[in-house]
């Protein structure tokens, strides 16, 4: 199976027609007809009803025809991607975003570097979990938006952006809402929220037990919104960082005794296998004012 049979078959399948397929597709009508031939021998079942004039699509001729529509696109891209790449037009870069990462601390810098780079296209990917700083070595994302810096690694270039603490995120209308820091005894009290994907979790357990806090939670899931949403319906709270916040009604509020924080960074290939773009995204974060 080749491209071109795709691209034959495709014409085919719109047309219904092998003299009109033959012509889209730049080939005589007996080339195209071989092709389709042997296309169906390789797949192991007929892909067209041939009934006189009456020509039809098979069951397994929609649902190849399906396929190679996605194939079809795929290609499509690539080709542009190279285009765009060789005669310097507008450049994809692919941005790996961990999960616990809120987007109100980036918004003024990713609307900073379309303005100032107007040739570069930018798709956002929320990282699943486990994925760190490898998924950048292999190739999958150009740039990844990390929430602790990794080992150093000479292959590695990294910006670090900002530093956060962990405070206690509850409703504006919560009765402690104006309380200038969380003390453990009122934390002990309050309906416990759990943000399955926080990096703190396993030091959180530790910090409560060493303080004989029982917190069981009483909700959990790995959906920040779902439960920055609870939180602000003043269900209960969560431990959460302070620029984490995605849903409006939200305060994060120190903690008595409670002193973990993270650093979030910029980790990109470094060196002359980074695409001249990232370098000037680095550039740019490097004198971005992150306060």
């Amino acid at each position: 199976m080749d491209i071109n049979q795709i691209t034959y078959f495709l014409h085919l399948a719109d047309t219904l027609n092998f003299t009109e397929a033959a012509r889209l597709s730049g080939v005589s009508q007996p080339s195209l007809t071989k092709s389709i031939r042997r296309l169906e021998e390789e797949l192991g079942g007929p892909l067209l009803y041939r009934d006189g004039k009456d020509t039809r699509l098979t069951s397994l001729g929609r649902d190849v025809q399906i396929e190679f529509m996605r194939i079809q696109a795929t290609f499509d891209r690539v080709r542009e991607l190279a285009d765009n790449s060789v005669q310097g037009r507008r450049k994809l870069l692919s941005i790996g975003i961990a999960s616990t990462i809120a987007p109100g601390a980036f918004s003024a810098f990713w609307a900073l570097v379309l303005d100032q780079m107007p040739s570069v296209e930018l798709q956002f990917h929320p990282m699943l979990p486990g994925e760190s700083e490898t998924e950048v070595l292999s190739g999958k994302y150009d740039i990844c938006i990390l929430t602790n810096p990794p080992q150093p690694n000479f292959k590695l270039a990294v910006q670090l952006l900002f530093e956060e603490a962990l405070g206690l995120g509850l409703s504006i209308n919560h009765p402690l809402a104006d309380m200038p820091e969380i003390s453990e005894a009122q934390l002990k009290e309050q309906p416990y929220l759990d943000r399955l994907h926080c990096e703190f979790r396993s030091q959180l357990i530790k910090h409560f037990m060493d303080r004989n806090i029982v917190m069981p939670p009483r909700l959990q899931s790995e959906r920040e919104d779902w439960v920055q949403r609870m939180v602000a319906e003043n269900a209960g709270v969560c431990a959460m960082p302070e620029r984490s916040a995605v849903v409006d009604g939200i305060l994060i509020k120190p903690v008595e005794g409670l002193d973990l924080s993270r650093q979030v960074s910029l980790v990109a290939i470094s060196g002359s296998g980074n695409p001249k773009e990232v370098r000037q995204i680095l550039t740019i974060a490097s004198k971005f004012q992150w306060e």
